[in-house]
């Protein structure tokens, strides 16, 4: 495969858009079509980006213009429209979650295997540049023995009239929505997930599903981490991700990030912060990369259906008030050595 890497979407929606304007400030990505039920929705896609609209993921992927396909419909789409583009030979990458149960999650990755397509999860936290640090600098011994990470995403939204408040369209409200994020990047930094215990929130907003979720999990490296989450609540911290270790600590931010030496060191600052564009930028990158067979799938299909398992189970823990085992079947972590 030479060339410009011609990408397809399937969905029009806002999320598409931001991928769009990434696509647009250069890489090796050129967007030649846009597939959406909403005719009026892919035309005017069309006309803002010069792709080819198409009604239908099917006739998108009939067309035979596009190298893969980058799926960003709601979360309960994701197994039908994934399993028709893979069966036809086309690489996709699926906007997380994966999908919305274990099982749909479980044939959405065997459909690609057996097709032998890529099908990755986007995960645009492991493309920022501050992340990526962060991950190193653990992997390096930095911090000595990773014992506490604590993620917040919180913000105050309204959610009255959006989809990602349905649960029959998005499989559930913050801790699916935020939390798959979170999950990825709590297993990213360290490792899998044996067991998690969730809590919902009171009500703040008049939606059907979580508003606010605080989750509690234990990683196979003997970690603990807390992750926080909501709609209707900001708890204003520079620091999105903070990890602290027997040797010191890493904080990474919404505008910069920080790293200390020992347990009471000075903090020294590093890297320039959270750029959504240039991380969905590196992620179509490293997406088209993988298909072209130069690099290997971040995160891989593994590390996707850990991603779902993790978040059924905090919704089994809401719903017992128990800790709740996480991932059916664990992979080495590289950083239990560290732990040990």
């Amino acid at each position: 495969m030479s060339g410009a890497f011609r990408l397809g979407l399937v969905g029009a929606g806002a999320i598409a858009r931001s991928y769009a304007a990434a696509i647009s400030g250069g890489g090796t990505a050129q967007l030649v079509a846009v597939a959406d039920t909403d005719g009026d929705a892919a035309a005017a896609f069309a006309r803002d980006t010069g792709a080819v609209p198409f009604s239908s993921h099917r006739d998108l992927a009939a067309a035979s213009i596009c190298d893969a396909v980058l799926v960003t419909t709601p979360p309960a789409t994701h197994a039908a429209i994934v399993i028709d583009l893979v069966s036809r030979g086309l690489p996709v990458l699926c906007e997380k979650p994966l999908s919305i149960t274990l099982d749909s999650a479980r044939q959405m990755t065997q459909a690609a295997a057996d097709n032998g397509v890529v099908l990755s999860m986007a995960s645009k936290f492991r493309f920022v540049d501050d992340v990526i640090r962060a991950r190193e600098m653990i992997a390096e011994g930095a911090i000595g023995a990773p014992l506490m990470l604590e993620n917040v995403f919180t913000s105050v939204v309204d959610m009255t009239n959006r989809w990602n408040a349905d649960a029959r369209i998005s499989g559930g409200g913050v801790l699916i929505d935020n939390g798959t994020h979170s999950i990825d990047i709590v297993r990213y930094f360290l490792g899998p997930i044996t067991e998690v215990f969730a809590v919902a929130g009171p009500r703040m907003q008049p939606v059907g599903v979580e508003d606010t979720v605080t989750l509690i999990a234990r990683t196979a490296g003997g970690a603990q981490t807390t992750v926080e989450t909501s709609w209707s609540l900001h708890k204003d911290r520079s620091a999105f991700i903070a990890v602290y270790g027997t040797e010191g600590a890493i904080e990474v931010g919404w505008q910069g990030s920080r790293f200390r030496r020992g347990r009471a060191g000075i903090w020294e600052p590093y890297g320039t912060g959270y750029d959504k564009s240039a991380a969905f930028a590196r992620q179509i990158d490293h997406f088209a990369a993988v298909v072209r067979g130069e690099d290997k799938p971040l995160p891989d299909a593994a590390d996707a259906l850990a991603s779902v398992a993790v978040i059924q189970a905090a919704y089994r823990s809401i719903a017992t008030g128990r800790w709740v085992p996480a991932e059916p079947d664990l992979a080495h972590s590289p950083f239990m050595e560290i732990a040990r």
